[in-house]
């Protein structure tokens, strides 16, 4: 319980901080920490991350930095994906799952670091009103002065199709999604950082729910006691989270927050191969 609790602790940090890489962090602690087998780690993962992002949710939209209505397309998107991919992780041995899961994060987390590097004017919100050129295409998402989301189809679409993708890979590696969630939001509905960590933690809590009660069906078992110290500490970490996020600048925070995943990536990737 005591060990559950400090690994909810460092997993709900890293949810307030950044937005995303709880799971990233919940399911190799659960399997190499604890010492459980995948399929139990996964079920385990989701529904302590998914509690643990709702209460970070609810804390952040009293801010006002939630973008409720992206997070909602994006969210019920997964339902799309998350039987899928709760479908295929039975099917794939769990090193061949852990190596995987190790490639995807270090290709977000290199991608985030050279987008904050090269181009940190896309930390910061697009607005309608700002004249990309002749000959730029523009991002997907655009937002009026006012700083509200311009529904157009062409973003929907993107949403759909990112949400679809999370919502997969969240039933095959039980993870929340954050740590594609966030980039997501960056890149394709052009939220800045902040904004795009506050919605992501609304995002993450549907997509997780949606995984978790995937995995049930397919007859995985949950572990409450586990569960609960995660739980638990994660509403704390989460909350120390927060309050350190917002004394980060954007881009810093976007860096952070893939040196994290390529530092977790690295380890599951090791463990994997020696295993």
């Amino acid at each position: 319980m005591i060990e559950s609790l400090l690994f909810g602790l460092l997993t709900g940090f890293a949810l307030g901080l950044t937005g995303g890489g709880g799971s990233v962090f919940a399911v190799p602690l659960v399997v190499y920490g604890l010492g459980m087998p995948l399929h139990e780690a996964v079920v385990i993962s989701l529904a302590a991350v998914g509690a643990t992002a709702l209460g970070g949710g609810l804390a952040r939209l009293r801010d006002g930095q939630a973008e409720l209505r992206t997070a909602v397309i994006f969210g019920l998107s997964g339902i799309i994906g998350a039987p899928l991919g709760a479908w295929l992780h039975p099917r794939f041995p769990e090193a061949v799952l852990l190596a995987g899961f190790a490639l995807l994060m270090l290709m977000v987390a290199t991608r985030m670091w050279r987008q904050a590097s090269r181009q940190p004017e896309e930390t910061r919100l697009i607005r309608a009103g700002r004249d990309p050129g002749p000959d730029a295409v523009g991002p997907a998402c655009r937002y009026d002065a006012g700083g509200r989301l311009q529904f157009t189809s062409r973003c929907a679409i993107r949403l759909t199709l990112a949400g679809t993708l999370t919502g997969l890979l969240s039933g095959l590696f039980g993870v929340g999604g954050g740590f594609l969630i966030v980039p997501a939001l960056v890149m394709i509905a052009s939220l800045p950082m902040r904004r795009a960590v506050a919605t992501s933690l609304w995002v993450i809590a549907m997509i997780s729910a949606i995984g978790f009660a995937a995995h049930l069906l397919a007859g995985q078992r949950l572990n409450l006691a586990i569960t609960l110290g995660f739980v638990l500490g994660g509403l704390a970490g989460m909350a120390l989270g927060i309050a350190v996020g917002r004394r980060i600048a954007g881009p810093t925070l976007q860096k952070l927050f893939s040196v994290m995943i390529t530092a977790v990536a690295v380890f599951t990737l090791v463990r994997s191969i020696a295993s």
